[in-house]
């Protein structure tokens, strides 16, 4: 007999002109199959609705949630169904097995409470009748919900609880990598395709030699190799497939510490924080420091635990994190020292930076100051000077290696094509089982059996074709590849040597930076120690270090390298009677040079010398020009007291062209060519004037 709690001990008529809807829950596949008896206990609640008076017809059983946890509403298509049935007024009973069924979330059980409230909807559990717009009704049921989602958490903290002591002595059975197999008696075992086998070496094998994961992307995609991958979803063993190969796919091979040999628990945990309407089941990644349980050489792997931690610290220094160290990937962009340059001032790692018209001349820059709200950099340096000096001092440091660059040069390019061809024979030859394989599936059938015939048949057809086209795939890998070289071409090739420049600047941006990597460590680079000049100081992998001054381009004088040495020497050399042209060959002969890191001329001679205010020197010493130079030409004054006209008229003719003359340098006198003919034309043209009018320049 069910208490009556209803306002008048009694279920309404108004409650029975709606619909009864039995709600019907189990939280996981294995409780479906395990747990029957409470499956049918929760089916059965459709007797307690007619008991109360629903006929069987207008009783509504919602069990689309049958599998489902009932943590949260959002995949459970069923719940949110029964919400819109109580808003839309159509229920008037809702039955479930206990409140753990309908919600173990507080928010979505007091979501329904408030929603039967409002619209008169009763509530019936296994043992009792609720009418929630009753205040003891109400408290009854919001402390069921509570009890529930308690209890939920319990049942959480003891199944990790347990997890976790299982994961500790290694034998919490975790999803296995495509490289590995489960061994039926129990343990963990290398997987025992070949073809698996060999891929995943290539991987760790050429991100060894590229340093990057996008760079290993890129070199399987060139060469037509796919990855094994085993998708976590779906029956169990679970089958391994092969898929493109791609970023995602490659670092997850190479970041995995069960390749490795080790088993790990705990690498991920929830990331509430990512929760959203697309994120199933939000976590994020753990660091290294911080797994809970890391067994080292539980199993055989692929690679050791050491190369691990290199493979993981080199990815993590790929990203390219300033703040937090890190180099970055060698890119394609012009600055040779990307991520290796630091500053001389603070010791952080320099970010580069491209400046220019067409944003293509790469500047080092500082931006501490700036992350210190200081709003300004550093210190920045401009690239060309310091990457040449670095190129010299790299291709220095190499010279010597010539012989052992070569041979190892050699041996990589035979390991490489070893490598691929064994590759590519494990491919054909998983590619001629898979055709013998549907040949003899087409063999086994009844010739009668046409049903099944066809699509075995088509299914051969199918395996003739795929290994076809791998075949004709390899003959064009096979064209493109250099041929293995024997003892004799080693020997040809090692007299010969390498052209360490020549092979340098053919090599691309991104090859040269990840050349570079591997003999310098760090470029400190300081350009505030001294005005004009670049201190450079370059860390070998070694840990030796070389230091180098370098002569920066400025804008102006006022920031030059050796500026007080350059105007003592033109002052000396004015005093000395040199003219500007004899000054700029003499400071060119000593190894100073402008601003702009660039020879001296007469002009810019001229422009210093009024910066100084040094007076431009006299020919011969001479205070007033001579009428006539030495070499026949005349002077301004000369000039004009030949043809009768004015010093000014002189220099217009000069800028209009009339006149043809030319001056050492700027500021020293002139020198104009005039013939008789000329003199004669001009006297005739010109009108003359007295020489009382004439004015002396």
């Amino acid at each position: 007999m069910l208490t009556k709690l209803s306002a008048d001990g009694q279920v309404g008529t108004r409650h029975r002109a709606k619909l009864a809807y039995v709600y019907i829950r189990q939280s996981s596949p294995g409780q479906l199959l395990h747990h029957q008896e409470s499956t049918m206990l929760q089916y059965r609640l459709v007797e307690r609705a007619l008991t109360l008076g629903w006929p069987r017809e207008r009783v509504m059983i919602i069990d689309e949630d049958l599998g489902k946890s009932g943590a949260t509403s959002h995949l459970r298509s069923g719940f949110q169904r029964l919400i819109a049935e109580v808003g839309l007024g159509h229920a008037g009973l809702v039955l479930s097995f206990d409140a753990s069924r309908l919600a173990r979330n507080n928010s979505d059980w007091h979501q329904l409470l408030h929603l039967c409230s409002m619209f008169g909807v009763l509530l019936a559990d296994s043992e009792r009748l609720y009418d929630p717009g009753l205040y003891h009704d109400r408290l009854l049921l919001g402390l069921s919900g509570i009890m529930s989602e308690a209890e939920l958490h319990q049942i959480r903290v003891r199944q990790h609880q347990a997890e976790r002591q299982k994961a500790a002595r290694g034998e919490l059975r975790m999803p296995l990598p495509a490289g590995l197999a489960a061994v039926p008696g129990g343990g963990i075992m290398l997987n025992p395709d070949a073809e698996v086998q060999a891929r995943l070496n290539l991987v760790f094998e050429r991100f060894a030699v590229f340093g990057s994961a996008k760079a290993v992307v890129r070199y399987l995609r060139q060469s037509n190799l796919t990855l094994p991958v085993r998708p976590l979803q779906g029956p169990s063993p679970h089958e391994t497939l092969w898929r493109d190969a791609n970023d995602a796919r490659v670092r997850s091979i190479l970041k995995n510490p069960a390749y490795a040999g080790a088993y790990v628990y705990g690498r991920r945990c929830a990331a509430p924080e990512r929760r959203g309407p697309q994120s199933r089941n939000p976590t994020r990644a753990v660091p290294r420091e911080e797994w809970e349980v890391c067994i080292r050489d539980a199993h055989p792997g692929y690679i050791s635990w050491e190369e691990h931690m290199e493979i993981s610290d080199r990815l993590a220094d790929n990203v390219g994190n300033f703040r937090a160290g890190h180099r970055g990937a060698p890119r394609r962009g012009r600055g040779l020292l990307q991520g290796i340059a630091v500053c001389g001032t603070c010791g952080r790692r320099m970010a580069l930076n491209y400046s220019g018209d067409r944003g293509d001349y790469p500047v080092y820059r500082c931006r501490s100051e700036t992350a210190l709200c200081a709003k300004q950099y550093c210190q920045e340096v401009r690239a060309p000077a310091v990457e040449a000096e670095i190129e010299r001092l790299f291709l220095a440091a190499l010279a010597p290696d010539q012989l052992e660059l070569t041979l190892a040069a050699l041996d990589e390019i035979n390991a490489e094509v070893r490598s691929l061809d064994r590759q590519w024979a494990l491919k054909r030859e998983r590619a001629a089982y898979e055709v013998e394989r549907a040949r003899r599936q087409y063999d086994a059938v009844e010739p009668e059996n046409r049903l099944v015939a066809r699509s075995l048949e088509a299914l051969w057809e199918d395996k003739l074709r795929e290994a076809e086209k791998i075949e004709q795939d390899h003959d064009r890998w096979k064209a493109g590849q250099i041929e293995t070289l024997d003892d004799d071409d080693r020997s040809r090739i090692t007299d010969m040597g390498i052209d360490l420049p020549g092979l340098w600047e053919n090599l691309g941006n991104a090859d040269r930076k990840a050349m570079l990597r591997l003999v310098v460590d760090q470029v400190v680079l300081d350009q505030r120690r001294v005005t004009g000049m670049v201190w450079i100081r370059v860390i070998w992998q070694t840990g030796a270090t070389t230091e180098r001054w370098i002569r920066r381009r400025t804008a102006s004088y006022t920031e030059a390298a050796q500026i007080p040495l350059i105007e003592q020497r033109v002052r000396e050399l004015n005093s000395a009677g040199m003219m500007d042209a004899q000054i700029a060959t003499t400071l060119n002969a000593e190894g100073l040079a402008n601003c702009r890191g660039e020879a001296f001329t007469n002009q810019t001679i001229h422009l210093l010398r009024q910066r100084w205010k040094i007076k431009t020197v006299k020919i011969n010493g001479a205070t007033d020009n001579p009428s006539r130079w030495p070499d026949g030409s005349y002077s301004i004054q000369g000039a004009a007291s030949e043809l009768g006209i004015t010093p000014q008229t002189i220099f217009k003719w000069l800028k209009k062209g009339r006149l043809q003359g030319r001056q050492l340098t700027k500021g020293q006198p002139w020198q104009i060519d005039l013939t008789n003919d000329q003199i004669a034309q001009f006297r005739v043209t010109t009108p003359r004037i007295s020489p009382s009018r004439r004015k002396v320049s």
